[in-house]
């Protein structure tokens, strides 16, 4: 038996509280509460999925996803003959069978012990969902009843507790992209589609770390800032990303659109990787990768930006942006300093995600730390 995870007992009140009005904030349906498990199963699932989180199997690390459902809550659901204990041990020698996305393990009680019964594919919309993401690092989240579209209620990373803030959405000049990943930009998810969102978390994959500058389609104001010749420009501008999520609703044929999609950001995420920044028009053609960012003539040099976390008990600073990382943070917030208009998405090798848009408010530079939302 592994000792208690303390983490787990701290944060499975706080939770459970934070679904009921996270489900509440969001107008869901009366019988959605019925899926809240209460404190001591959120907190067994926790601790369990932890200890998993540390042992291998083989030399890998288990990546499984635990769902907290009835078999009778799942749609056409994978029953086992004999339900296995909610252990770290049980787990992980399952792991390597379940750790495919999409793939649920379900657990729910058996009399009073909770057993894993199962796997799921196709689960109830706001079901409680725990990940395990990498060693120690855990991601509490709900299904938001779209196909693979989960909403990232809280992280545990060791003893860090971050509970997300999903009132971060309404603050001023909250960037679309933000409020995508928090849930609450149903229009950004028509037909489960956000394009930014889905480039975000590409470029956190390939773990290279990378900037994507979102410049506005017809205006050629953003080579002001940018160093010539461009080492790779794209001539004409590359559309097929842009073609696909154009078409007609009733012209994408369901999962073979959705895989042109996928491809098509992947594509343009992997150029990320390349030294220097991608840039992308805010319809989506690519116009040039491995661009140098270089300070328009005549601007001043950013000093200072604003950066704040979409989390609980986070509080805004202002800081000069060296200290969110190196010349990619840096060129990335000089970049929409000078270009107002203009977005930086920037990913850094050790899994960082910040976003920079310009705030008229603060009349600075924002930096949004969204790695949270990402995982």
């Amino acid at each position: 038996m592994e000792p208690a995870y303390p983490a787990a007992r701290a944060v499975a009140p706080i939770v459970q509280a934070q679904f009921m009005r996270h489900l509440a904030a969001i107008g869901a349906p009366a019988d959605a509460a019925s899926l809240v498990p209460d404190t001591a199963a959120i907190e067994a699932v926790i601790d369990a999925a932890f200890w998993a989180s540390l042992r291998r199997e083989e030399g890998f690390v288990p990546r499984i996803s635990l769902a907290l459902l009835s078999p009778l809550q799942a749609v056409s659901p994978m029953l086992f003959e004999h339900s296995l204990p909610l252990g770290s041990g049980a787990l992980v020698r399952i792991a390597p069978a379940v750790e495919r996305p999409g793939i649920h393990l379900g657990v729910w009680r058996d009399g009073e012990e909770l057993r894993v019964w199962g796997t799921a594919m196709t689960i109830p919309v706001f079901c409680f969902v725990l990940e395990v993401a990498a060693p120690g690092l855990l991601v509490i989240k709900h299904h938001r009843g779209e196909t693979g579209k989960f909403v990232n209620v809280a992280v545990l990373e060791g003893d860090q507790i971050k509970i997300i803030d999903e009132t971060a959405s309404s603050l001023p000049d909250c960037p679309a992209l933000l409020a995508s990943l928090l849930g609450f930009d149903a229009r950004s998810w028509a037909g489960g589609l956000n394009v930014l969102v889905q480039l975000a978390v590409s470029m956190r994959a390939h773990g290279r770390g990378g900037s994507l500058l979102v410049v506005p389609g017809g205006s050629r104001d953003w080579l002001a800032s940018i160093v010539r010749p461009i080492s790779y420009a794209v001539v004409p501008p590359f559309a097929e990303l842009a073609a696909i999520v154009r078409r007609a609703p009733e012209e994408r044929d369901g999962r073979h659109w959705q895989d042109e999609l996928n491809e098509a950001v992947r594509a343009i995420a992997g150029l990320t990787a390349v030294d220097g920044a991608t840039i992308i028009t805010d319809t989506y053609d690519l116009v040039a990768f491995g661009a140098k960012i270089g300070r328009r003539d005549g601007s001043p040099p950013v000093e200072v930006v604003a950066v704040t976390e979409p989390i609980e008990g986070g509080l805004p600073e202002i800081v000069h942006p060296t200290r969110l990382g190196g010349t990619r943070h840096l060129s990335a917030a000089q970049f929409v300093q000078d270009q107002h208009d203009g977005m930086a998405l920037v990913a850094s090798q050790d899994g960082r995600f910040t976003v920079f848009a310009w705030s008229p408010c603060e009349d600075m530079v924002h930096a949004h730390r969204v790695e949270t939302l990402l995982l």
